[in-house]
């Protein structure tokens, strides 16, 4: 008789924890997914989905004043918070029966509850315990909320959705791109919007020409972007809250977002106990196929990599399945490649990038050429908007390859994705120049660059 029930049990109903088990069950595998909240994790619950529902609904606001110059006539648009708030709820909703179906669909059998390690191949929840061949650590990241004096006045990026009411007047703590995508979209939305920085510049981790013109466009939409600025303590007065700042500098808020980075989610669920090896940062340290210190306990997605991005979550899963189970028939067995991985930020204008930046491009190829354009795109001619754009290749001198592709302005993701693709392959600037534009687009200036920026 087998002495498992399953031959994989996964912790954490995200978008690593279910494609990995959906992808298992369709094997034929016995797989369960215990999730103590809602099924998406959270990309589908409180990150990806929603704040891009939330990006597109602050862009009208500039949209609506964006019109005259093309002709229309509109009256002054009224914003509703309760409304946007409860048609996102509703689309969240469907998500989370739409990830349920595909579960079940599979033959994975769902376990609502909290769900502890008890042994290398024991899951307990509540008075079950399920017993798993293979255990996959899937349980993701958590707000990390730093300790200063009246902390707990303040919220986490998870809360930001369903606020009420609208705060009028916000501050946004951190310069990463969560702060940066709320603070675009609550000043989008209306909110007077302060945003403070510890650091010396917003975006620290991508290229410092992209990080440096994004704070300037986001000071054009009314953002207060201060930087090296610090929280010191934050009270309750009759007002709202009242914050102060290592500098001595005062501040007023109806709220306070903490948008300082997030963690690996790896408490309380026996981990420890386990012997199962946590890294510096708490995070499930594993070999290339995603297998930690203990032999039958795997962890992917933000719980274990440094790259906590829903696609690389969902990479890893596939990858991870045909290491346990065997790869698709008369196919290879995946795997993930870290390098040249896009990722945008939908911030107003948004960000899209792909590879080395510019600092890290010298540091690991020397000798570099940058070309470089910054353009009023075609829509402002009319719109009257003073939003610019900012495109750049980095380009390793030697090989004459692309190493790495940068944008600011509209659309920047959609852009970049073709681009990612180009990198993947290898492509030089030569095949960059020799690629016909679409016109008039802005991605048709990625291939007419010509001249080497001159600094």
């Amino acid at each position: 008789m087998d002495r498992f029930d399953f031959d994989l049990v996964v912790l954490g109903g995200g978008s690593g924890g279910v494609r990995a088990a959906r992808m298992a069950a369709q094997r034929g595998a016995r797989v369960a997914v215990v999730e103590a909240a809602a099924l998406g994790g959270t990309c589908v619950n409180v990150g990806c989905i929603p704040k891009k529902l939330y990006s597109y609904a602050a862009h009208y606001a500039e949209a609506f004043e964006e019109a005259a110059g093309f002709g229309w006539q509109v009256e002054a648009p009224r914003f509703d918070w309760a409304t946007l708030k409860a048609n996102r709820a509703r689309e969240i909703t469907r998500l989370n029966g739409i990830y349920r179906d595909l579960l079940k669909g599979a033959g994975a059998e769902i376990v609502a509850g909290w769900g502890q390690l008890a042994d290398p191949h024991t899951v307990q929840v509540g008075e079950r315990r399920l017993r798993a061949q293979h255990i996959l650590i899937a349980t993701g990241g958590t707000p990390f909320m730093p300790d200063i004096a009246g902390a707990e006045l303040a919220i986490s990026s998870d809360q930001m959705f369903d606020l009420d009411p609208f705060p009028k007047r916000l501050v946004v703590v951190g310069g990463g791109y969560i702060a940066c995508e709320f603070a675009s979209i609550f000043r989008g939305l209306g909110a007077q919007v302060t945003q403070l920085q510890r650091g010396g510049r917003i975006l620290s981790a991508f290229d410092e020409d992209i990080s440096r013109f994004l704070a300037s466009e986001m000071g054009k939409t009314g953002i207060d972007l201060q930087l090296n600025a610090q929280v010191e303590r934050i009270v309750r007065q009759a007002k709202g809250l009242h914050l102060t700042l290592a500098d001595g500098a005062l501040l007023d808020a109806d709220a306070v977002l903490f948008a300082t980075g997030r963690r690996p989610n790896t408490a309380n669920i026996g981990l420890e106990a386990l012997g199962v090896q946590l890294d510096e940062d708490g995070a499930v340290a594993v070999d290339a196929h995603y297998r930690s210190s203990v032999p039958s306990v795997f962890a992917l997605g933000d719980v274990s990599t440094d790259m906590p991005l829903t696609p690389v979550a969902t990479a890893e899963a596939m990858a991870l399945v045909d290491h346990l189970f065997g790869p698709l028939p008369g196919k290879p067995a995946r795997s993930v490649s870290y390098e040249n991985i896009p990722t945008a930020v939908f911030t107003h204008p948004p960000v899209g990038t792909v590879g080395y930046t510019e600092e890290a491009a010298r540091r690991k190829f020397g000798d570099v050429t940058i070309f470089r354009t910054e353009f009023k795109p075609l829509k402002h001619t009319l719109s009257g908007s003073s939003e610019r754009t900012l495109m750049k290749l980095v380009v390793d001198a030697e090989t004459d390859r692309v190493v790495g592709v940068h944008m600011v302005g509209m659309d920047a993701g959609e852009i970049l994705q073709g681009f990612a693709v180009a990198l993947r392959a290898g492509a030089t600037k030569a095949l960059f120049d020799s690629t016909i534009g679409i016109h008039p687009t802005a991605a048709e200036e990625f291939v007419t660059l010509r001249e080497p920026a001159v600094d």
